[in-house]
């Protein structure tokens, strides 16, 4: 499954939103030396319940807008 992410580094606190055609992942870490990414990857992980391996960043490394890919999901599976 693919979704569109939005991401939000430095936040308070770390949580994923959906917010219409896309999600919103608030990470602590700074967009420094690919920890925001490793971040995004880790709650987007717990948040569809699936190991960390499944989720990868397709585009936008270093954007704040990125298409993800997490397999193991079907398209109605997003929650």
């Amino acid at each position: 499954m693919r979704i569109r992410v939005r991401v939000a580094p430095n936040a308070k606190r770390e949580e994923v939103t959906g917010e219409g055609d896309y999600f919103v992942v608030r990470v602590k870490e700074p967009p420094k030396e690919g920890k925001a990414n490793r971040a995004v990857i880790k709650a987007l992980a717990l948040h569809f319940k699936v190991p960390q391996s499944s989720v990868s960043i397709s585009s936008g490394f270093k954007s704040k807008d990125k298409i993800v890919e997490i397999s193991g999901l079907d398209a109605g599976s997003s929650r």
